[in-house]
């Protein structure tokens, strides 16, 4: 498990040889992010763990603005799960599970750190706000898809339950990382980029508060509401469903995702370049195809 607190320092530690100045390059750069996504909630209580990651993937566009600072945009993707099975011991009976993707788009400043870039490496941090969709579902014991939020798993938009208020899909987000940015080439740069999304949301996973009276969700939504609102009676010797304001998660603490990955960046006045050199050689070979003779 990686202690976020450390990896500012561990960027220190790791480029602060690096001290050799540069002129600053001001050209616009596009790359490509492939990595992994994880998430930390009611679910997985843990920080970024590579347990339980998937497959993420991105686009950023970068615009210099100075030596340190950069202007930074970007969209992501990927899928989020976790499991109670997996959990701490004690929430294990509770037996619920959760899938999500997660879509999103952001924009903020980058900071290369002073004194510590020079030709070839540049470390960096990050900060700026994201906004993103997601939509929690789980696997019946038939092993049927189904969407969670139109369930009400925790009373949310019952009028019983005033207090119990749907939970938005689509929500904003903190978005800060850092990482190391490595020149192969004066058009291409390599990227390892870890970062964080502080979510204003404890509902990524359809978890965050209590349970709701058994018989009103019934009423209200239907067996597979009740059935997907608690699921320790499906184990062996599982408990019965828990009574009405029984804790079910954790609403003091919202959710959490992170991405860590790798990204190919190149500089759009070179992709320019090589597009044009291939254009040209392209003609200059067509004119030089032989042509049909006839005799």
């Amino acid at each position: 498990m990686i202690n976020l607190k450390t990896i500012p320092a561990f960027f220190c530690l790791l480029f602060c040889k690096y001290s050799i100045s540069q002129e600053p390059d001001k050209s616009t750069t596009i790359s490509v992010f492939t990595g992994i996504i994880n998430y930390q909630g009611d679910l997985n209580p843990n920080s970024f763990t590579f347990r339980h990651s998937n497959f993420a993937t991105g686009i950023i566009i970068r615009k210099p603005v100075n030596r340190w600072l950069t202007l930074r945009a970007g969209a992501t993707t990927g899928k989020i799960e976790a499991a109670d099975r997996y959990n701490r011991g004690y929430l294990k009976p509770r037996n619920l599970s959760f899938f999500t993707n997660i879509k999103e788009a952001y924009a903020g400043l980058e900071l290369a750190m002073p004194h510590m870039t020079n030709r070839r490496f540049t470390p960096y941090m990050y900060g700026g706000l994201a906004i993103f969709h997601f939509n929690p579902w789980t696997y019946d014991n038939n092993g049927i898809k189904t969407y969670l939020k139109p369930l009400s798993t925790e009373g949310e938009g019952l009028s019983q339950f005033p207090k119990q208020r749907p939970y938005k899909l689509t929500d904003i987000a903190l978005a800060f990382g850092g990482g190391a940015r490595f020149a192969i080439s004066d058009c291409i740069n390599i990227c390892v980029d870890f970062s964080q999304r502080k979510t204003f949301t404890d509902y990524l996973d359809d978890l965050s508060s209590m349970y709701v009276d058994r018989n009103i969700l019934l009423q209200a939504k239907g067996p597979k509401a009740v059935e997907l609102a608690y699921r320790g009676d499906e184990l062996p010797g599982g408990q019965p469903y828990p009574g009405h304001g029984e804790q079910r998660g954790t609403p003091s603490e919202m959710d959490w995702y992170y991405f860590l990955g790798v990204t190919i960046e190149v500089k759009l006045n070179c992709a320019s370049d090589l597009l044009g050199s291939f254009s040209r050689n392209s003609s200059i070979a067509s004119q030089r195809c032989p042509r049909n003779v006839s005799y």
